[in-house]
């Protein structure tokens, strides 16, 4: 199916153009243009960004929050606060120990900490936080980072 390859490609280069992938995907540029366009409407598609290494550039966080679900809104509601945030970059629900993965980007720790306590703890339905912070990126979005170019192979051992 075209769109499932075209989601593909767009994730490893959003800046292909329609000419580039159709050329890749063997179809016309207009075929991949309506299916972009479709992708689009769907909601498949919600944005384009730069993936940009920024492990030098302020302070990023992961939270861990467990919180009471509320009556006829479960975590919806309290994680659609919670992401309106600006310090908040991206909002998961998850299973396990926790119910949010919160990820969060501020100027130095003391923003990270300020968010914690002025805003996520203090609203209703928290129950607690646990703060994780990025220290180093290897790999982000499908992108490794900071790869030595040699062509080094990985030894396995038996």
């Amino acid at each position: 199916m075209i769109q499932e390859a075209l989601l593909k490609l767009l994730e490893e280069d959003a800046r292909l153009s329609d000419r580039q992938i159709a050329a890749r995907l063997g179809t016309s540029e207009e075929e991949v243009a309506s299916s972009r366009a479709e992708l689009e409407q769907q909601g498949r598609i919600v944005g384009y960004q730069t993936i940009v290494n920024d492990d030098s550039i302020g302070v990023a966080a992961f939270i861990e929050v467990r919180c009471t679900p509320e009556q006829e809104g479960g975590f919806n509601r309290l994680a659609e606060r919670i992401a309106r945030f600006d310090e908040v970059r991206s909002c998961f629900l998850m299973s396990g120990g926790y119910d949010l993965l919160v990820m969060v980007e501020a100027k130095d720790l003391m923003g990270v900490a300020k968010f914690v306590t002025d805003k996520l703890s203090s609203m209703g339905g928290v129950l607690s936080t646990s703060t994780h912070f990025r220290l180093k990126t290897y790999k982000l979005n499908g992108l490794m980072f900071d790869v030595p170019s040699s062509s080094e192979r990985i030894s396995v051992a038996p």
